[in-house]
């Protein structure tokens, strides 16, 4: 597959075959369901879902047994060896080709996610859960985006481990398998089994972007990785667009349960799309598979070098992330966190919400999922603005003229946002910040966090800018599962416009005080950041 040999391809594909059955065999009780609009709720599991659910589980197992290469949690990693694109190579078609291939699988990866805010209204409704639509209901809806943001944090560390242990293209085909596996939460019966699939979901969904542009990092030449990465990073955006069009166009008439069903053969095509790509050739090295490492880098113009020949300091400080907060880089540190948490509370606070909030204003489903469709496509150039932006002009100027842009739209929507739902033309306009800027603000952020720092504190400011805004997410949701325990209402758009744009409005100006150009080397690699006085 793609030039690289599975570890025991027979049990792979007999796993996931096992699978997909498992997941077809799901299928006849979503159809029973057509002549009350797919309502499931409270039904008896009958045989064939029970049959299903146990190929499901074991082919899992067989799957991942036949993934994971023999020996893979006992070898030892290969640290005298590190692989990084030329300093002098240019792009090559295969390099495109990688950057179309890791963006498509990007999209598919977000989806999941992003899903969950068009899901919550039907869900809502049907199972009775509080909501801006259903304030009179039990238990919160805001579990479910609890649940799969705690699966998306635990798989973030779960994949940069399996990443490399087994691989890169084994941990994407095993998130493959996962998309499918999960995708028989649009069958179950019952809330409790949606929060369990959601979680699973998460888990497949939490590694995607790291394992990305870890893989960049050693195949794109080091001049254009910064851009490339914001490009690769926004499509989170295309991924919100793809999820607002299948909610307008199919949950109509087969109901929100129709977008988890789409894990299945989204989940199948990212499988067939990792034969296009490339394992890590550190990794291949590590195990003894110095042919197929170096025919990919001589594909991409990479090559491997001494641990003497790279840039390498020692960090003379203890502390982990502590480090970060100490001089030199504590102003610059607080404008990341900053800028995470706005990233999240954003996400996880305004984006998440703004279905069911558009629904509360008075649109019909199909219509505030084509409003959020429309806006999104109105707003996408921005990805490629962006992009051009960071690579060309200022990395820090970017994220300022970002944030700024983002945060008016956030605060026009906090004080004019029900207004703004009868003038559909303003209304497209403004919702373009919010769905398409953070997502470009989050791209450039990963980018920029992992140029500013210096190499003996790199991976832990990479490691922050990401944390943070899962921080800001689980934040968020915690506090609206919390809502209804303590007599907090539903927020409204207002209320999660202006939660987003405030930290905005700091991050703007921590930027503005505290950020740093990243310096390049003549190598193309960031420089050290200079001692602050």
């Amino acid at each position: 597959m793609g030039g690289v040999a599975l570890a025991r391809p027979l049990y792979f594909w007999l796993g996931t075959l096992a699978i997909v059955a498992g997941v077809v065999l799901h299928l006849p009780m979503y159809l029973h369901g057509a002549d009350t609009h797919y309502r499931l709720a409270g039904m008896p599991m009958d045989l064939p879902m029970t049959i299903g659910m146990v190929l499901i589980v074991v082919g899992l197992v067989v799957t991942a047994y036949g993934l994971v290469p023999p020996g893979a949690f006992t070898a030892k990693p290969a640290g005298e060896v590190r692989v990084r694109a030329l300093d002098d190579a240019r792009m090559r078609p295969a390099h495109i080709g990688l950057i179309v291939v890791m963006s498509v699988a990007v999209v598919i990866d977000a989806m999941k996610p992003i899903t969950l805010g068009f899901v919550a209204p039907g869900m809502a409704k049907e199972y009775g859960l509080k909501s801006a639509l259903n304030p009179g209901g039990e238990l919160p809806v805001a579990l479910l985006p609890l649940a799969g943001l705690t699966g998306t944090v635990l798989g973030s560390l779960l994949w940069g481990w399996m990443g490399d242990k087994i691989g890169r293209k084994p941990s994407i085909l095993f998130a493959g398998v996962l998309f499918i596996g999960t995708a028989i939460c649009g069958v179950m019966p019952d809330f409790e089994w949606n929060l369990a699939m959601c979680l699973a979901m998460g888990l497949g969904a939490g590694g995607m972007l790291p394992i990305t542009f870890s893989l960049l990092a050693e195949t794109i030449p080091p001049r254009h990785k910064g851009w490339v990465m914001v490009l690769i990073g926004g499509n989170l955006a295309v991924a919100y667009l793809a999820a607002s069009w299948l909610s307008a166009a199919l949950v109509p008439e087969f109901s929100w349960r129709v977008l988890w069903l789409v894990g299945l053969p989204t989940g199948v095509f990212l499988i067939l799309l990792n034969r296009f790509i490339p394992e890590s050739p550190r990794f291949l090295f590590a195990h003894g598979r110095d042919d197929e490492a170096r025919a990919i880098m001589s594909r991409y113009g990479a090559a491997a070098v001494s641990a003497e020949d790279v840039e390498r300091v020692a960090d003379e400080h203890d502390g982990g992330y502590s480090r970060l907060f100490r001089r030199p880089f504590t102003g610059l540190t607080v404008a990341v966190v900053i800028l995470g948490l706005s990233i999240g509370l954003v996400t996880y606070g305004f984006q998440l919400w703004i279905p069911s909030n558009l629904q509360r204003l008075g649109l019909d489903q199909q219509t505030a999922d084509r409003a959020l469709r429309d806006s999104t496509l109105l707003g996408l150039p921005l990805i490629f603005v962006s992009a051009a932006m960071y690579g060309l002009w200022s990395a820090k100027k970017t994220i300022i003229t970002l944030s700024a842009l983002v945060g008016a739209a956030l605060l026009v929507l906090s004080f004019s946002g029900e207004t703004l739902a009868q003038d559909r033309t303003w209304l497209y306009v403004v919702l373009a910040g919010p769905i398409v800027g953070t997502a470009a603000i989050a791209a450039v952020l990963a980018a920029y966090s992992s140029e500013i720092y210096p190499t003996r504190v790199r991976s832990r400011g990479s490691g922050l800018s990401a944390g943070v805004g899962k921080f800001g997410g689980v934040a968020v949701t915690g506090v609206l599962v919390a809502g209804p325990f303590i007599g907090m209402g539903a927020p409204s758009i207002g209320t999660t416009a202006l939660l987003g744009a405030v930290p905005l409005v700091l991050a703007v100006l921590a930027v503005l005080a505290f950020g740093v150009e990243p310096a390049k080397s003549p190598a193309g690699e960031p420089a050290e950041l200079p001692a602050m006085p």
